[in-house]
């Protein structure tokens, strides 16, 4: 069970702080909601407690674990032959799992994309969900500000490019 402090992260919506879990009535249901602020915009969002893992809220990874999301950024993304929507749906699909590994797949391979060939309308706002998913966990995770954590990883995908 989450607890008030836990940092967590909301599939396509990012990483936040438990600040409190609150009972309200919506649509005349009484029900507790964990309260989140989002590091990225000071947002903050209520999400139901009973809907928490059927949603996909999850603890955000450990220091340990950020060397794997730096290997998978600097790893060559595998080509892909497919039509622009399929890439997208595959895309997407991977943001909505909440895997940071996956959505740091979709910021690597759309951001290279991108220096190719600009992207498409739909790519560009998936990539701007998904890297601010993935900035917004590592920011909690190794304890920086939103434009530091941004430079690495453009720093990280430069690179890349210059490794391949």
């Amino acid at each position: 069970m989450l607890a008030i402090g836990d940092k967590v992260v909301y599939p396509m919506h990012g990483a936040g702080v438990i600040e409190a879990v609150e009972e309200h009535e919506v649509l005349g249901q009484r029900q507790e909601y964990y309260i989140l602020t989002m590091p990225y915009g000071g947002m903050k969002v209520m999400i139901p407690m009973k809907n928490a893992d059927s949603i996909g809220l999850r603890e955000v990874i450990g220091e340990p674990d950020v060397p794997r999301v730096i290997d998978v950024l600097r790893t060559a993304p595998i080509q892909t032959n497919a039509n622009w929507n399929r890439r997208f749906n595959v895309n997407l699909s991977k943001i909505k799992s909440g895997n940071i590994y996956e959505v740091a797949e979709v910021v690597r391979t759309l951001m290279l994309q991108d220096r190719g060939k600009k992207l498409s309308t739909g790519e560009r706002r998936l990539l701007d969900t998904a890297k601010q998913i993935l900035v917004s966990e590592l920011v909690l995770v190794c304890n920086k500000d939103l434009s530091s954590v941004e430079l690495w990883i453009d720093d990280l995908l430069a690179e890349s490019t210059t490794d391949n």
